[in-house]
């Protein structure tokens, strides 16, 4: 068991909550796609496995976009990086806000994509490089709230103005916030640049060969490819299967997300808490059969209330945030400082490309009659994911007695914690 510091500082908790709010308009403009599934089928006319690109086509982008940016992620002040995607990110959401047709907002999607799907990364970099591994559960815990604030605010709060206006409107309500954002980052986040000290003299392709060919790095970029496939799975159709299959009414749906969301928010501080206490893996391994056991039952629901909905979703989204923390300050201690960037961009390119590839292939195994008829092969998912899960039990077991052998043998040099 670990002692960790009890308090962070003012500007620490700054840092904190720009990077959380960041996550925040990220994770919702991804995972709007979801909630607006059902709307979208229907007003634009395509079937399941349209959707389903529409959903792929941002993780493809994003996947290919942290690729080109992993060789310079090193090299420059990760605060400037962090604007200049964001404000990229900014634009293309703009762009899904007026989209008028599906080729449209496919293209727009991929621009979105393009800058959107490497946010993440350069923030789990900015995490690593501020504060050490003791503290970094928390951290983590924290600023991946944003996930389970945009179940509680943003998602509810998009459905509302989607059934007030169109589908539109989600996207334009992102697009309000994020410059707010981005704003603050610009006046408020310090340079970040300490890694610029501890740099290489290699140029950007063999910087990327470097990273992407290493050995050490191997186990972690195999561990999230495995783990976004299982993720990626179900997600898209989640609105479509509520609708379709449990017979939920798309006024119904704000509840189900914000009941989700406020018991992630109340379990990932807990479970940032006990990752800094307790061994990662065994919180991550019970999190993954906690998580197979629900998903199991809630994708073999047929018609039910939302007395009955509503704990299960709770209870698989216990499952999620109980894997997310511990597996992502498990990945941060694996790359060398130097390499910290474009290790994180690379990851995260893995996992958006093989999440991509779940989605479209999800797409495939689900299919509906017509627009108003039950999803069928929705149960199939259940499995699907289930199985892999338990693959990333075996997985992040390695990954983990990996960083444990790194830690005896190098440890991490100090991080510059800001007072």
């Amino acid at each position: 068991m670990n002692k960790v510091k009890s308090q962070f500082t003012s500007k620490q908790k700054y840092v904190i909550a720009l990077l959380a709010l960041t996550q925040f308009t990220v994770i919702l403009d991804f995972m709007v796609m979801s909630p607006l599934g059902d709307f979208l089928i229907k007003s634009l006319n395509i079937s399941t496995t349209q959707f389903g690109f529409a959903v792929s086509c941002y993780a493809f982008s994003a996947g290919i976009s942290g690729l080109l940016t992993a060789g310079f992620a090193d090299r420059y002040d990760r605060k400037k990086l962090l604007l200049f995607f964001y404000v990229g990110f900014i634009v293309g959401t703009f762009l899904c806000g007026i989209a008028p047709s599906y080729p449209l907002l496919i293209a727009a999607r991929i621009i979105t994509g393009l800058f959107g799907g490497v946010i993440g990364s350069i923030g789990f970099a900015i995490i690593t490089d501020l504060f050490d591994l003791q503290h970094r559960g928390r951290v983590m815990g924290f600023v991946q709230m944003g996930f389970a604030a945009s179940q509680v605010l943003g998602i509810p709060i998009g459905i509302y103005i989607a059934n007030k206006f169109d589908w539109h409107a989600p996207f334009l309500m992102i697009v309000v916030l994020a410059f707010i954002i981005a704003f603050m980052i610009y006046k408020k986040l310090p340079p970040i640049i300490d890694h610029l000290t501890k740099g290489h003299d290699r140029n950007v392709v063999e910087h990327f060969v470097h990273v992407f060919t290493n050995p050490k790095y191997r186990l972690g970029f195999i561990a999230t490819s495995i783990l976004a496939t299982g993720g990626f799975m179900m997600m898209p159709f989640g609105s479509a299967f509520a609708i379709n299959n449990l017979k939920v009414t798309s006024n119904h749906l704000p509840i189900i997300f914000m009941a989700s969301g406020l018991s992630s928010l109340i379990i990932m501080p807990v479970i940032g808490k006990l990752s800094d206490k307790f061994d990662r893996f065994k919180i991550f391994a019970f999190g993954s059969l906690w998580g197979m056991i629900f998903i199991m039952i809630y994708t073999h629901l047929g018609p039910s209330p939302l007395s009955v909905i509503i704990p299960l979703n709770i209870c698989v989204f216990i499952g999620i945030m109980s894997r997310m923390i511990p597996v992502s300050t498990i990945g941060s201690a694996v790359p060398a400082l130097p390499d910290r960037g474009a290790y994180m961009s690379i990851n995260a390119s893995i996992q958006q490309i093989a999440g991509g590839l779940a989605a479209a292939f999800a797409g495939m195994i689900v299919h509906q009659k017509d627009k108003f008829s039950p999803l069928e092969n929705y149960p199939m998912l259940g499995f699907i994911t289930s199985f892999m899960m338990l693959i990333t039990i075996y997985l992040v077991y390695l990954l983990n007695n990996q960083v444990k052998g790194n830690k005896a043998t190098s440890p991490e040099p100090p991080v510059v914690l800001l007072e």
